[in-house]
């Protein structure tokens, strides 16, 4: 049996259509594929569904202003110095807090 298949007309900014798109090519994705995976969810869980989304570059110093970058730098240092004041047991939930969220944010 032949797989019918349906057109949708939509009206799109041109460039939230170019950024749309260029994501999707960035994640393998045609358009069709990602319309198409859209109407299944909203048809399975009966409501707008999920978000795909490419992680954040990180920031380099390049990117910072100075304000920004000495921030870091004294958040780093505050931490660093209070950690000079804690037991191990503490240091390894310390290090396990920060391997935690940068692993799964």
């Amino acid at each position: 049996m032949a797989t019918k298949s349906a057109n949708i007309l939509a009206r799109v900014e041109p460039e939230v259509k170019e950024q749309a798109e260029y994501i999707m090519s960035q994640l393998g994705l045609l358009v069709f594929v990602v319309i198409n995976a859209l109407y299944k969810q909203i048809i399975l869980i009966k409501s707008i569904p999920f978000s795909l989304s490419l992680p954040q570059e990180p920031l380099t110093r390049d990117s910072m202003s100075d304000i920004e970058f000495n921030a870091i730098m004294e958040k780093g240092l505050t931490q660093a110095i209070s950690i000079s004041f804690m037991q191990m047991e503490e240091i390894l939930v310390f290090i396990h807090r920060i391997l935690k969220t940068i692993l799964f944010h």
